[in-house]
C-alpha cells in the first residue's frame, strides 16, 4: 500500500511493525479471537491513532496473506521459466516455498487457518493466487510424467502430495534448529522422486544441478524476499 500524503518517513516503518504484530497476535488467538482494541494494547496504540496505520481489521489479514503469496508467486513464475530440467525446477521451488516458510511462520500459520475470514474480492484475489501456485507445481509435475522421469502418476494426486509434504512444515517448525530450508528441501523431494521415479528412469542429478543454478544465477535467489539473514528449524 502506497503512504498516503502528509505521513511522514516513519509512517511506513510502524505500519509494518503492526503488521508483524497482527501477524503474531491472530497466530497465537486466531483472527476472529483477536481485537482491534487487543492490537492497539499490543502495539500501545489507542484504537484512533492504530486506524492511522491501518484501514481495518481486514485489511491486516490481506497485508499478511500478500506477505506470503506476492514473493513467492514472484520466485514460482522465475522458477518456472528457466531452462532447466523439471525435476530442478522442482528442486528450486521446493528451497524457496521452504524458505518463505522457515521466514514467515506466524504469517503462514494465519494465511493457512484464517484465510477464509476474508471475502469479496481480496478473497477471490488470494484464492486465484493459491491457484496460480498450484499450476506451477502441477505444470513441472506433468513436464516430469511426459519426459519419462515420473511414472504416469495422476497429476492432480502428485500436486496435493507435495503441497502436503511441504505445507505442513509449519505445524512443527521451531526457529533456531538444525534444519534449515535447503536441507528439508533435499530431504522431501528425495522421497518425492523416489516415489514418483518411473522404473528405469535415468534421472537427472538434481542436487548438483540445483547447486549449479544458486550457485551461477545470483539474481534468481531462492529466498522470496532479499535481505532476511539465514534461519534454521527443528522439531
Amino acid at each position: 500500500m502506497p503512504r498516503p500524503p502528509g505521513h511522514g518517513p516513519g509512517f511506513e516503518v510502524r505500519r509494518q511493525k503492526i503488521i508483524d504484530t497482527a501477524a503474531e497476535l491472530f497466530a497465537r488467538r486466531g483472527y476472529a479471537a483477536t481485537s482491534v482494541n487487543d492490537l492497539g494494547r499490543a502495539v500501545g496504540l489507542a484504537k484512533g491513532a492504530l486506524y492511522y496505520y491501518i484501514d481495518s481489521k481486514e485489511n491486516l489479514l490481506i497485508e499478511i496473506q500478500s506477505r506470503v503469496m506476492t514473493p513467492l508467486l514472484s520466485r514460482a513464475r522465475q522458477i518456472a521459466a528457466l531452462d532447466a530440467h523439471p525435476l530442478v525446477r522442482l528442486r528450486l521451488l521446493s528451497e524457496s516455498l521452504l524458505t518463505i516458510i522457515f521466514r514467515r511462520l506466524d504469517h503462514i500459520w494465519v494465511y493457512e487457518h484464517d484465510y477464509r475470514s476474508l471475502t469479496g474480492a481480496p478473497l477471490k484475489a488470494l484464492l486465484g493466487q493459491r491457484a496460480e501456485f498450484e499450476r506451477v507445481v502441477k505444470g513441472l509435475l506433468t513436464e516430469a510424467i511426459e519426459q519419462d522421469a515420473f511414472r504416469a502418476v495422476d497429476p492432480r494426486v502428485a500436486t496435493l502430495q507435495f503441497l502436503n509434504l511441504h505445507n505442513h512444515t509449519y505445524q512443527w517448525a521451531k526457529p533456531g534448529g538444525r534444519w534449515d530450508a535447503a536441507f528439508l528441501s533435499r530431504e522431501y523431494c528425495g522421497t518425492l522422486l523416489r516415489g514418483f521415479g518411473a522404473p528405469g528412469a535415468v534421472l537427472p542429478d538434481v542436487e548438483r544441478e540445483a547447486e549449479a543454478f544458486k550457485r551461477d544465477r545470483p539474481d534468481l535467489p531462492l529466498d522470496p524476499e532479499a535481505g532476511w539473514g539465514p534461519t534454521s528449524l527443528a522439531s
